[in-house]
């Protein structure tokens, strides 16, 4: 009798040594300090043999951005987010990541159909940061900003003459996805089909810059319809593959100055331009982007109590919000100035990009990134992504402006 309850714990013990998981209600995960993810099928759990938290391959890359594909053939998956691809084999303990192996603790596994694999490592490959958290049972990711969306401005369109590759090459290396490219209507219309066919292959999106403080005047209405019927004509003219994606705004009526003497009356005559864009494009199919100061917010519409940012925000797809500050952190800082418009955004359910200056500045030593490195720049942002990124609204970051940017050390 003694012998069998031997054997049998024996059994037992070692069934145990196999089971593969402790499941996930004592696991959580929480991607850019958001709520905690709920996976609609499988679920996390912790690895007995390894102690790694595992999860699902394609849920957790959509969210931190990534694309991911199977081949069946080879059961090997392939996740790719912006410049970053990784291979990763069912069973194997290791991946490629961007064609050089890299070993890891734990193995890829399928489980009821789904590709598990190492919380960690996934994360990390893609550049993100993982934090354990122990009183909360909860891991926390943390994305790069180096994978978050970035657009930039370029005023002179006539670079894109001869130096398309070299811009291309430029804003892919640095995680560009949307180029604001001023229209000139003398350049042939055949140069941005190639520009932008170009840009797309890459996957940078490119939207027809155009505007001046005087557009918030009635008299410049034509000027107005003039910018988007070339746009639409051109894009009528053009396969999808080299299309403008939408319309980039930058008027900025505070530049003029009525906008002091007469406030009343240059807000009222930017309404009515900015009802004439929302008439003139509706139904296009083009994403609408205004250019914005991050303290429009404190504008109200005349004779109403809620702000100019909230009432652009319920016309139009996105602003920019020039948030033109080189510090991310404290008292004026990118972070504190871009929230109020953020919360705004979130509750309309629309997106908010927040932008920073590489131009030299004679607003003060603490608004442009003009003169330090990109290694500063890059650090500010990710502390700003790390406070930003909670926000549903939040859209990533623009640099202004092209030029500059890539002159910086």
């Amino acid at each position: 009798m003694r012998k069998m309850l031997v054997c049998t714990l024996a059994v037992m013990l070692s069934l145990a040594a196999f089971t593969p998981a402790i499941y996930a209600s004592e696991v959580q995960v929480s991607v850019d300090g958001r709520d905690v993810l709920q996976f609609p099928d499988e679920h996390p759990y912790v690895d007995q043999r390894s102690n790694l938290t595992m999860v699902p391959l394609a849920f957790l890359s959509d969210k931190l951005g990534a694309a991911t594909k199977w081949d069946q053939k080879l059961k090997q998956i392939t996740i790719s987010l912006n410049r970053d691809t990784v291979i990763l084999v069912i069973g194997d303990q290791h991946a490629l990541v961007n064609g050089k192996r890299v070993d890891f603790e734990g193995a890829t596994v399928l489980k009821n159909g789904r590709t598990m694999v190492p919380l960690r490592f996934i994360s990390e490959a893609l550049h993100a940061n993982v934090e354990w958290q122990p009183t909360r049972n909860l891991v926390s990711i943390m994305t790069s900003v180096a994978n978050v969306p970035k657009g930039t401005w370029i005023w002179d369109s006539h670079i894109i003459k001869q130096d398309q590759e070299k811009i291309i090459s430029f804003a892919k290396m640095k995680g560009v996805t949307s180029i604001y490219l001023q229209v000139n209507r003398d350049i042939d219309p055949a140069i941005y089909e190639g520009f932008i066919r170009k840009a797309k292959s890459e996957g940078i999106q490119v939207e027809a810059l155009e505007g001046r403080p005087e557009w918030v005047y009635k008299s410049k209405q034509e000027d107005i319809r003039k910018f988007i019927a070339w746009v639409k004509t051109y894009n009528s003219s053009v396969g999808p593959e080299a299309s403008f994606t939408g319309l980039h705004f930058d008027i900025e009526p505070y530049a003029l100055s009525e906008w002091t003497k007469d406030n009343k009356a240059i807000i009222e005559s930017w309404m009515d331009n900015l009802r004439l864009i929302e008439k003139e494009t509706r139904g296009s199919g083009l994403k609408i982007a205004i250019d914005v100061p991050y303290w429009l917010n404190t504008i109200n519409v005349p004779g109403k109590d809620y702000s100019m940012s909230a009432w652009l925000l319920e016309k139009f797809d996105c602003l920019v919000i020039m948030n033109y500050r080189n510090h991310a952190i404290g008292s004026n800082g990118i972070v504190e100035n871009a929230q109020a418009m953020l919360r705004e955004a979130s509750t309309l359910k629309k997106k908010v990009v927040v932008a920073v200056e590489t131009v030299k500045s004679t607003e003060g030593p603490r608004v442009s990134f003009y003169s330090m490195s990109n290694e500063v720049m890059e650090k500010e942002l990710q502390s700003a992504h790390n406070q930003l990124a909670r926000y549903a609204s939040y859209a990533g970051f623009a640099v202004h402006d092209f030029k500059s940017w890539q002159d910086m050390k």
